[in-house]
């Protein structure tokens, strides 16, 4: 697929209709699918034992019936050059690990190629304002740069963004250091058009607010915020806006959806944020578009040319190209995918007009007509209390009410815990922000958000509320700012203790 230039792919972006996507998405799959079961030793013997033929894959529904793949009977079960293409590691690769949340860590090597597709990515981002060929920028890439693959991908897709195709680009790598990225910001950015700054959500969120006590003017930098990693509300973008000024959030934010499994696989887009945006406005809209009406998901659009998505019982499968290719791959994630045909006739359905929202908000030369994917944080990234599941993302959406914002960062790490009578209660270990002291009236205001979202988010919570109130209401605890214990800073936050 590098035989295509970046322009040419933009291109196709511009004039292609949905149907050509649905129809190159389904043609790629299975010339990866084919490819694999040719040159790949541990995907042909995987076939083997499942009684699959290859050369009996025709059709997409062929290829509906090829077995998914996981860790854990795919990637654990051979050894690292036989699932490589061609069964050898005798290539320049570079290895990133997943971060073992959901079990060991594994390492995955990646070639050049998904560097490369990952610098695509980020230059459709670039590319919805052609002004920015011209503007100077400093890209400051605030995720990890360890064996995690945030932080490495970032700077090699922007890397040669600036080298092969021309932008005006510089890079500041100082990872999760709050204090070398801060230095930087004050005395690097006023010397540059823009500032695009990259980051886990909420840590970016940490050095915006912290920025203040540096004599950082957010609002004097045309600022331009890249996320990763993790979901967040349209209340904490509209938040980050308000705090720094941006102009326009549809052009000048952007979550990507991507994994150390796959690289860059998808991300936000003007027309994606607005949908997003828009259904939190219509609970008849949410619920056409997603498939749980209480919780949002990540709507991201994707290039069928690198890689593809599809569902399987409400999870997630992708197909893509690494150096270690997968196939149909069970990425642990839930959700579905809508071609952007689909997604217009669900607005149509619920007397919207798709094309007058993108008039109306000024987006029309953004749009391409890519498919969207959309992804809920991961059921087991949840805790339950008395059978209710607890979704991190309610609890980070009471904590964005602007009667709290002052007071408290918007981290924390939640857990199921047992009394001394075994009765099972929710503590929420919350993150002050500096200089705040904890008193009972925060803690009482905390709990009644909490709680008051908990109840309109989730039924079965609700019907717990209803028959054992005193036992489900949480109990809050408050730490100072970056404590050790649950607020390490830098890292990925961890949401949910198990």
């Amino acid at each position: 697929m590098k035989s295509l230039s970046s322009s040419q792919i933009f291109e196709l972006f511009k004039k292609r209709d949905s149907q050509f996507w649905s129809k190159r998405a389904r043609d790629r799959s299975l010339f990866l699918f084919h490819e694999a079961a040719e040159r790949v030793p541990a995907y042909k013997d995987f076939l083997k034992k499942n009684k699959i033929k290859a050369e009996r894959i025709i059709t997409h529904e062929d290829f509906q019936r090829v077995p998914s793949i996981t860790k854990q009977n795919y990637l654990r079960q051979y050894s690292l050059k036989d699932l490589a293409w061609d069964g050898h590691l005798k290539k320049s690769l570079v290895f990133t690990s997943t971060s073992g949340s959901t079990g060991e860590p594994f390492y995955f090597p990646r070639s050049e190629a998904l560097e490369w597709q990952s610098s695509i990515y980020h230059e459709m981002f670039l590319e919805i304002d052609p002004a920015n060929r011209k503007k100077s920028t400093l890209v400051v890439v605030s995720f990890g740069m360890g064996v995690w693959i945030g932080g490495t991908i970032t700077f090699r897709a922007f890397q040669q963004i600036a080298e092969k195709r021309g932008y005006p680009i510089s890079i500041l790598t100082p990872g999760i250091n709050k204090k070398e990225i801060l230095e930087g910001l004050r005395r690097l950015a006023p010397k540059f058009d823009q500032v695009i700054l990259c980051g886990y959500p909420p840590f970016v969120k940490d050095i915006i607010e912290e920025g203040d006590d540096y004599g950082i003017n957010w609002k004097k930098l045309n600022l331009k915020l890249i996320f990763a990693a993790e979901a967040f509300s349209e209340d904490f973008r509209s938040y980050l806006i308000k705090k720094t000024g941006i102009k326009n959030l549809y052009t000048d934010t952007m979550n990507i959806y991507g994994s150390a499994d796959m690289g860059t696989m998808a991300e936000e887009t003007p027309i994606s944020i607005l949908i997003r945006r828009l259904s939190c406005q219509s609970k008849e809209l949410h619920s056409k578009l997603f498939s749980l009406t209480s919780r949002l998901p990540t709507l991201v659009q994707f290039n069928p040319l690198f890689i593809n998505f599809e569902t399987l019982k409400g999870k997630i499968l992708c197909t893509g190209d690494s150096a270690v290719p997968l196939i149909r791959y069970d990425i642990g994630d839930q959700g579905d995918v809508l071609t952007f045909d689909q997604v217009a006739d669900i607005f149509k359905k619920s007397d919207r007009d798709l094309n007058e929202e993108i008039r109306y908000h000024k987006l029309g030369r953004t749009v391409s007509r890519l498919p969207f994917v959309y992804i809920y944080e991961r059921a087991d990234l949840s805790t339950k209390l008395y059978g209710a599941i607890v979704f991190p993302e309610h609890v980070r959406e009471a904590l964005q009410d602007s009667r709290l914002t002052r007071f408290l960062t918007g981290k924390f790490t939640m857990v199921t815990k047992f009394d001394s009578h075994h009765n099972q209660f929710l503590e929420v270990n919350i993150e002050l922000k500096p200089k705040t002291k904890p008193s009972k009236v925060l803690k009482y205001l905390t709990q009644n958000i909490i709680l008051k979202n908990l109840l309109k988010r989730s039924a079965e919570y609700k019907n717990n509320y209803n028959v054992i109130p005193d036992k489900v209401i949480p109990r809050i605890i408050f730490w100072p700012y970056e404590d050790t214990l649950y607020f390490k800073p830098g890292i990925k936050q961890n949401w949910v203790k198990k």
